[in-house]
């Protein structure tokens, strides 16, 4: 027969195993009132697989709300009794992975600023040793693809089997529409590194506001990430910490009723000869870039080598600023946004810049 422990285990399991993951819950835990009637009425929804509070909140400076602490393990623990609702929580040292699981979270998740700290994320995997729970790691908070990689390897080590991602966005210096920058790119990348975990994107902190939550939280979903984690309050506007973000329970529920949950692939002959064709399109033309991309290195590395003889420095700024012009104008004219067209002609000026300096100093 199966015990209270095993049943709840399995549960946890199935709720992890579920596509789309759908987290939800306050980011900070303030009062015990505040706990119970926000999983109370995301359970109502019938839309949210698992519950989340921060009990311990790193804040950027002091004399900011930094959590409820330990007290508030208690009301989670009271919530799941409630509800049914499997918990999680961030956790950035072994001691409070020691406090969470004495109080029965069923699910951890290493915060930001601890994945961007290896001492931090050793610690945290060191508390974990022996202990059967899943993990999910959040990116670090700079765009730093080995830190997070080597956050999963540190946790996995640990012998913890069940390990996710969640991509929160990244800081970046001229940001201003998102909290933080989505940098899709770079969680695209960490899919392909590692295929087998699953990864959940949070729009409340990449948002940092509630009018861009649907717009983002389709747009992950487009991108086939495995779930979402929300942050919804019974009352966001005088929410304790991050109320910008904050919604409520039923407005998550209108969010996902909104959302076209689309799907990996058809069953469809038709389907996929059109695709087929299509993409085999895309990988003559790719062929044809990248062939014309190595001529127009061969071109540099002359030029540089004209410079070499001359003395004249590699960088000529006046021609820089002409030719991203012209090809920003180029790209506009052909449906390219001029984000994507400074990007890739970056790229190629860098490129440029380093043949040309290995023949320089060579």
């Amino acid at each position: 027969m199966e015990t209270s422990q095993q049943t709840q285990q399995s549960a946890v399991l199935a709720a992890w195993n579920k596509r789309p993951l759908i987290i939800s819950g306050p980011c900070s835990a303030e009062t015990e009132d505040q706990v119970l009637a926000t999983a109370q009425r995301l359970t109502k929804t019938g839309k949210v697989d698992m519950l989340r509070a921060g009990i311990w909140k790193p804040r950027t400076k002091p004399g900011m709300f930094e959590g409820i602490g330990a007290k508030g393990l208690p009301w989670l623990q009271q919530a799941k009794k409630i509800t049914g609702l499997p918990t999680t929580v961030e956790v950035a040292t072994g001691k409070q992975v020691e406090d969470a699981l004495t109080f029965d979270v069923d699910v951890l998740w290493v915060g930001a600023r601890t994945t961007v700290n290896p001492f931090s994320v050793q610690e945290v995997a060191d508390a974990l040793r022996g202990v059967n729970v899943p993990v999910l790691i959040k990116n670090p908070i700079n765009p730093d693809l080995e830190l997070w990689q080597g956050a999963v390897e540190r946790i996995s080590r640990a012998g913890i089997k069940q390990v996710g991602l969640i991509h929160r966005g990244f800081s970046a210096y001229g940001n201003t529409e998102f909290r933080n920058a989505p940098m899709w790119h770079l969680a695209i990348e960490m899919k392909r590194r590692m295929p087998e975990l699953p990864i959940i994107n949070d729009p409340s902190h990449i948002c940092g506001r509630r009018d861009i939550l649907q717009t983002t939280a389709q747009k992950a979903i487009d991108l086939e990430f495995d779930g979402l984690m929300i942050e919804s309050h019974i009352d966001p506007d005088n929410a304790w910490s991050d109320a910008k973000q904050q919604i409520t329970p039923e407005v998550l529920a209108e969010i996902l009723d909104n959302i076209i949950w689309r799907k990996e692939d058809v069953p469809s002959p038709t389907f996929h000869a059109a695709l087929d064709k299509l993409r085999e399109q895309i990988n003559h033309i790719d062929d044809e870039l990248m062939q014309l991309i190595g001529q127009r290195m061969n071109i540099a590395e002359k030029i540089g080598e004209y410079k070499k003889n001359n003395n004249v420095t590699i960088l000529q700024t006046s021609r820089w600023n002409e030719i991203l012009e012209k090809a920003t104008n180029k790209g506009s004219k052909l449906g390219l946004s001029a984000e994507f067209v400074q990007k890739y002609m970056d790229a190629v000026h860098m490129e440029s810049i380093n043949r040309q300096n290995k023949i320089m100093n060579d």
